[in-house]
């Protein structure tokens, strides 16, 4: 009887994760769509402030202005832009017969290669800085290309 509670019970615990990490995705979605909008718009009134400002208080003259067609092209744009990602997580989803995210992670782990474990690592792990991580990246690169030929 025990186990049938402790099982309900992580099952509840692992859908409140699931909907709290679902949640955490939305709002990152939401807030790097709206930053990215934001920054075109500041971009193209930076551009041309003059024509800009007409064009948001529709002016007939101007209706085809290329501040208008921008702010056209960027809506319809990230309509694309999710429709199509959308469409393409749900295909594969649906093409690979997954019932829940756990199925669909080990069909996908079954088919995708597997990589090797770096334990110990090999390499550096810890730098001090950008500077040194590009420092030390720009080495392994052209030693490994040395190497290659």
């Amino acid at each position: 009887m025990t186990s049938n509670v402790e099982t309900s019970t992580l099952e509840k615990e692992e859908r409140l994760q699931r909907i709290k990490v679902g949640a955490f995705f939305a709002t990152v979605a939401g807030i790097s769509a709206f930053v990215g909008f934001g920054a075109t718009l500041s971009t193209v009134k930076k551009a041309d402030p003059k024509y800009f400002s007409k064009g948001l208080h529709g002016n007939p003259e101007l209706a085809d202005a290329g501040v208008i067609l921008a702010l056209r092209a960027l809506g319809w744009g990230t309509l694309y832009a999710i429709t199509g990602t959308t469409c393409l997580c749900y295909g594969v989803w649906k093409l690979s017969g997954a019932k829940d995210l756990k199925d669909f992670r080990q069909k996908i782990g079954n088919i995708l290669p597997i990589l090797p474990r770096n334990n110990p690592p090999q390499s550096r792990t810890e730098f001090s800085g950008l500077n040194d991580l590009m420092t030390y990246l720009s080495e392994e690169y052209g030693k490994n290309s040395v190497k290659d030929k």
